[in-house]
């Protein structure tokens, strides 16, 4: 029996038949096609599974790297300030208290400037806690020193503060450690977040995969079994499978890095635009500027390139299974 053009092709890449002779080549050619078309329907869904989750699984390292830069410059930023906090006491001056902290302060080296807030501008700090148009001046209201630091030469946090409690008994020197503490818990919290969410999704498009490989290889069931028998080579079908899974999945792999690199920039454009309003504030202060750099988009390129060689090794795994079921 005459074997259909496209088995004998299989049969003779897979070196169990010798291949046509060159008066037939060009017919055989015409009915030449792939064990595993990319162009139908399940492999175009495919591609737009591996697109949507590689844009999320993007997305979830592209945030965890963000916060991540976002959170060392939080921190750097806290580090390089400290507070003294002087209260009113009663029997005490507390003008001549903030002015001898700040003369102890601006003669410690390592201190770049003691700015001493007035009287106004320490009630203003209680207005997101208390509210606008209140009259605090019945209230005992500390006064606050901003202190910047410098990053070069710290000086010794534990010695400045000794030596403020001495000459104002009053004063309390804040060095934020609490505050860069609980910057740091969320900041690794959001990528603890953003890196569970990217698992789930690899372990979701690594299903997907699965199912629509052992789809093919139902499909194919037929085909499959003739070339096993006939003696093809397990890492011939298998290798057919993983080179039309690998290019499935590298074009949606593409298509959803692509789009992950695309939304992030147009996010850092409208970041810029929406500065000035309060919600911009909020979403800079959290992520930066949405700006992830070259680092960032070689990442994702090699995130994608990944996900691609992911999809044609599990495909290879699964085929080469039902092979040895086969025995």
């Amino acid at each position: 029996m005459e074997l259909p053009p496209f088995v004998a092709d299989l049969l003779a890449r897979a070196g169990v038949l010798r291949p046509p002779a060159p008066a037939a080549e060009e017919d055989a050619a015409a009915f030449r096609s792939p064990l595993v078309p990319t162009d139908s329907v399940a492999g175009r869904s495919l591609v737009i599974v591996i697109a949507i989750m590689t844009f999320l699984a993007a997305l979830a390292a592209g945030a965890a790297l963000l916060v991540s830069q976002a959170s060392v410059e939080w921190r750097a930023e806290a580090s390089s300030e400290a507070s003294v906090q002087v209260r009113p006491t009663p029997g005490r001056d507390i003008d001549a208290d903030l002015a001898t902290a700040a003369e102890l302060l601006r003669k410690t080296p390592g201190v770049r400037e003691a700015q001493v807030y007035t009287k106004a501008e320490s009630e203003s700090l209680l207005s997101p806690w208390l509210g606008e148009g209140l009259d605090l001046s019945e209230l005992p209201t500390p006064r606050m020193i901003v202190v910047k630091l410098d990053p070069k030469q710290r000086p010794d946090l534990l010695v400045l503060r000794a030596e403020l409690t001495e000459a104002v008994p009053n004063a309390v020197l804040d060095d934020h450690r609490l505050f860069l503490e609980r910057l740091g818990d969320m900041a690794r919290a959001a990528v603890a977040v953003s890196t569970m969410i990217f698992v789930l999704i690899l372990g979701a498009m690594g299903i997907a995969v699965a199912s629509a490989t052992r789809a093919a290889v139902a499909t194919n069931r037929e085909i499959v079994e003739v070339l096993h028998i006939v003696g093809a080579a397990d890492t011939f079908i298998a290798r057919e499978f993983q080179r039309r899974f690998l290019a499935l999945g590298f074009r949606g792999a593409l298509i959803g890095g692509g789009a992950a690199i695309g939304f992030l920039f147009l996010a850092r454009a409208l970041t810029h635009h929406w500065r000035a309003t309060a919600g911009g504030e909020q979403m800079e202060a959290m992520f930066g500027d949405f700006s992830i750099g070259v680092d960032g988009v070689v990442t994702i390129l090699l995130l994608a390139g990944g996900i691609a060689l992911l999809t044609g090794f599990l495909s290879q795994a699964i085929v080469f299974r039902y092979l040895r079921r086969l025995g």
